[in-house]
């Protein structure tokens, strides 16, 4: 992979395309994840994000409990793992 023009290579490595519209992507730490997704044969397809993972994401849902903001993001909305 070649570094596009405008692009950011964070000290982790990963290349943050100019494309990405930083306004609509956002960084967290993981707090929780679920056992994984029922795939089409009933079975449970174990997550690739853990606990203390720090990610870029898209998109989630932003929810309060006791006062503390947390965001709910699914799997694909997950853009890299920054570890």
């Amino acid at each position: 992979m070649s570094e596009e023009e405008g692009a950011k290579e964070l000290p982790s490595g990963i290349i943050i395309p100019a494309t990405v519209d930083k306004e609509k992507t956002d960084r967290g730490v993981v707090v929780a994840v679920g056992p994984g997704k029922v795939n089409d044969e009933g079975k449970i397809v174990p997550m690739h994000i853990e606990v203390g993972d720090k990610v870029l994401f898209q998109w989630g849902d932003k929810v309060e409990i006791d006062d503390i903001e947390y965001f709910v993001v699914s799997e694909p909305s997950v853009l890299a793992i920054l570890k």
